[in-house]
Formats: structure tokens, C-alpha cells, sequence
């Protein structure tokens, strides 16, 4: 691709910097955060190169995405849209080597993208304008013709999506684009709790310590199944929870071989009566599962385990 655009790959896109709460004040705007792929689109006349955070080129998994005819590139996140919300699951699928199944993909579960940044247009790199600039272009030259991500510069809305969406993206108004930095933008995550059965342990780096609890709950039906692992253990805990746990051990354990956890790739663990519960903090689920690492919070000694239901997850 030439560089028309202003901009070519490799290109590595700003990054957020994590808070816990959201910023607030007349220099901040807001975004819902968006559970897709990054990717940053280089576009020049009809053709359009895909690109992820990493620099891989993603195109060919997409076919079915279209973007408007132009020299520009965007920021922007490739999505597959739930009644529910974004199905991150669905979109790892997209990542197939065969040609025939990125096909059938495509109309099974097509993809689209979801812009909420203008880095170049015709021939003219944007970086050093500020955001809210960079906005006002992006509003002028692409709304009708490509999603746009919600923009608001109220913290209450902000505050709502917080509790309903993923999270939010808080961006500063009058800052640059900055290449690979964690500057001019904020990540605040919303984070959720669950009293989860403990299932099993698995050991830490260190010998004798704990690594992670295997988390489970039970279904409608009664079923307990796992829904995860949990970490954020302080040092103390590490060295003492696995005398504490050795009460509760079922005799099963399992290392070097397929894991009964189902997905999860630590292979090593030690089975647990369900009898413990515990309460986590997490920020997303999907397909039944915490999708990353829960953070432990407290036991719930009043807990009664089989009242740990995977309904949890949908709340």
C-alpha cells in the first residue's frame, strides 16, 4: 500500500492506561468499551488493509467487511454484535487457517467494525491533532457510511454504561495520538462479583505455595461445572492456603496429562470436595465462563455451596 493514506504499517495504536475509577472533568470524553479486536484499517482507494494491535494482517479473516472508498486510516474494533452485547467467543472462531471455513464464517457470524478514531485522511497524518478535532473529522467524513463508537462527554452516562456495558474508554480531549504509548487515555473496567464453589487448587511458581483456585458453580440442573480460576493472592496466603486446603482434598489429582477442567491450560491440580466457597471479583464472561483470571475477595463460610448458581453470570 502506498503512502497515500499519511499513515502506513506498521502503525502501533495508542493504549489506555487501567484506573479503577472514572475520570472526571471538563478534559475528559467517554466511550463504552467494545470487546472486539483492535485493528487499524489503512485505507487507499478501494483497497483496505486490516491490521491488528500486533501488526498481523486480518483482512482475509473478514471478507465480509466493506469500508468507503477513500485515502485514510482508522482506529477502530472489529466486532460480531449479540442481542446480548459483543461475542468475543464467536470472533476468536474468525481466526481459521482454511479458506473454505473463513467463508462459511463470514455468513454465519459476520463481522463488522466500529470506528471511533481518524489517524489520516487524504494524505494527511492527524496525529498531532488533538482528539477532539480528530472526532469533529471523523463525525464529518464517516458518519452514514461506517459505525461509530458513542461519544459523550457526560460522566453520568459514562457511569451507566460502566455498569451495563464492559467498561469505558476515557480519552483527553486535547491530547495527540500517541503511537504505542499509554498516554491521553484512561481504561476503567467494570467489575463484577460471584460466589463460586472451589473445585481444586493449582500450585504457584514457588514450591508449596498456591497458584490459583478452579472455580465452579452449579447449572439449572444441578450440575457443577467449572466456570474458571481465581489468583490475587497476597504472599501469606500463598505459603498457608494449601495446608488449609489439604482438609478438603478428594484424593484426585492430575498433572502432564489432559486437564478435567475443561479448557484451561495448567495442567496441574488437586481436586477439592465442594464444600468451599468463595467469593471473586471479575470484568467479563462468555460462553458460561470468567474469561480471564478472577481476583479473589473473601470466603463465604455462610455460603451454602449448591446456592452458587452459573445464573451469577449472567447478571
Amino acid at each position: 500500500m502506498r503512502a497515500g493514506a499519511g499513515l502506513t504499517p506498521p502503525l502501533p495504536p495508542q493504549l489506555a492506561r487501567p484506573r479503577t475509577t472514572l475520570p472526571v472533568g471538563a478534559e475528559w470524553a467517554y466511550e463504552p468499551k467494545l470487546d472486539g479486536f483492535r485493528v487499524i484499517a489503512f485505507a487507499d482507494d478501494d483497497a483496505v488493509d486490516l491490521r491488528s494491535r500486533n501488526d498481523k494482517p486480518l483482512s482475509r479473516y473478514f471478507p465480509e467487511i466493506a469500508l468507503p472508498a477513500g485515502r485514510y486510516v482508522l482506529d477502530a474494533e472489529i466486532i460480531i454484535r449479540r442481542k446480548e452485547g459483543e461475542d468475543f467467543n464467536a470472533l476468536q472462531q474468525r481466526i481459521h487457517p482454511a479458506q473454505s471455513r473463513i467463508a462459511l464464517l463470514s455468513k454465519q457470524t459476520p463481522a463488522h467494525v466500529v470506528a471511533f478514531d481518524l489517524l489520516a485522511l487524504d494524505g494527511e497524518a492527524l496525529l498531532e491533532v488533538p482528539f477532539a478535532d480528530r472526532r469533529r473529522l471523523l463525525e464529518q467524513h464517516f458518519a452514514g457510511e461506517v459505525e461509530l463508537t458513542p461519544l459523550t462527554d457526560d460522566p453520568a452516562v459514562a457511569g451507566e454504561w460502566l455498569e451495563t456495558r464492559e467498561g469505558v474508554i476515557a480519552k483527553e480531549r486535547h491530547a495527540p495520538y500517541l503511537l504505542g504509548k499509554r498516554k491521553g487515555m484512561a481504561k476503567i473496567k467494570r467489575r463484577r462479583t460471584m460466589d463460586c464453589v472451589v473445585l481444586g487448587w493449582r500450585p504457584g511458581k514457588r514450591a508449596g505455595t498456591l497458584g490459583s483456585l478452579i472455580l465452579g458453580a452449579y447449572t439449572a440442573d444441578g450440575r457443577l461445572r467449572p466456570v474458571g480460576h481465581c489468583s490475587g493472592f497476597r504472599k501469606e496466603q500463598k505459603q498457608e492456603l494449601p495446608a488449609f486446603l489439604a482438609r478438603y482434598e478428594s484424593g484426585e489429582r492430575g498433572s502432564a496429562e489432559p486437564s478435567r477442567w475443561d479448557a484451561d491450560r495448567e495442567l496441574e491440580w488437586t481436586s477439592l470436595r465442594p464444600e468451599l466457597v468463595v467469593e471473586v471479583s471479575y470484568d467479563h464472561a462468555s460462553d458460561g465462563r470468567i474469561r480471564h483470571g478472577a481476583r479473589f475477595e473473601r470466603w463465604r463460610h455462610d455460603r451454602d455451596p449448591r446456592s452458587c448458581g452459573t445464573d451469577q453470570l449472567d447478571s
